[in-house]
């Protein structure tokens, strides 16, 4: 009775250990897969915080390129600064393809920070609600790239938070994707000047 316990409690710490052994590999082998999937910073502008990743488009780095030439300059075109903001956030926001999941967010970043938590919300659950997710890298998902953008206009406007009122630009834009798209493809940006930098404040869709 003694050896049938004996080879009993054998037995079972030889499953325990399996069994632990094995989730222990599937759970260190999906951290290295995300740990791979995990975009990394390339460049970044600095004081204005705005970052380049090494999964952003061409077109998208093309823009950052501009972006990051016209910010050091001794003088800043705010006009200029707005139109590209305005095209990195939209580059960024419509490009799903390279986002990680539905919670990789494009644009946030660009955003007013008092706006960005709802601005997020209201993208995972409209634009982004059906995105897989790709921390495995193995998402087969077709999602949408956008190739070009274009500006249609700019003005000076007056923009109203918390009962105060800054000034800002409304950049009306229209871009194409890579294939065609049933997604957006032009959009009314607000813009607002807040001390030195520009912030992202409201989308409208173009009449």
């Amino acid at each position: 009775m003694k050896k049938v316990l004996i080879i009993f409690v054998i037995i079972v710490v030889i499953v325990l250990g399996g069994t632990f052994g094995y989730f222990y590999y599937k759970s260190h082998n999906k951290q290295q897969e995300i740990i791979e999937n995990t975009p990394e910073l390339v460049e970044e502008i600095d004081t204005f915080g705005y970052e380049l990743e090494d999964r952003d488009t061409m077109i998208f780095k093309e823009t950052f390129n501009e972006m990051k030439e016209l910010l050091s300059s001794e003088t800043i075109d705010y006009s200029k600064y707005a139109e590209l903001l305005s095209k990195l956030y939209i580059i960024d926001l419509y490009t799903i393809n390279n986002k990680v999941s539905k919670y990789d967010v494009g644009g946030s970043d660009y955003v007013y920070p008092s706006k960005r938590d709802n601005f997020e919300l209201k993208v995972r659950d409209t634009l982004y609600k059906y995105v897989e997710d790709n921390s495995n890298n193995k998402r087969v998902q077709d999602l949408p790239e956008v190739k070009n953008i274009e500006t249609e206009s700019i003005e000076e406007t007056k923009y109203k938070i918390d009962d105060k009122e800054y000034n800002g630009f409304k950049i009306n834009l229209n871009w194409d994707y890579t294939k065609e798209e049933e997604y957006d493809s032009s959009a009314s940006i607000s813009l607002i000047k807040d001390n030195e930098l520009l912030y992202i404040v409201e989308q409208k869709a173009l009449k």
